[in-house]
């Protein structure tokens, strides 16, 4: 029987979230963050509380939210 994954990306979820590392993308996921919107009401003090998010990946998602106008909760 083939190995699957316990978590499963959707491929918007991918598209979204795609330029940061799988641990950031899975702490993402496990903290039912799935739009930019939801990314945008977290603060970064917030964000490098959960488990899989490093500090290289906040510049990242910051870029990605000022392409959309947004930006984190102070």
């Amino acid at each position: 029987m083939p190995k699957t994954n316990k978590i499963e990306v959707s491929t918007n979820q991918e598209n979204i979230f795609s330029n940061i590392a799988a641990p950031a993308q899975r702490a993402l996921l496990n903290a039912n963050i799935n739009s930019i919107e939801e990314l945008a009401q977290y603060s970064i003090k917030e964000l490098l509380k959960l488990h899989g998010m490093g500090k290289s990946s906040i510049p990242k998602l910051q870029q990605l939210l000022s392409e959309h106008k947004l930006h984190f909760k102070p």
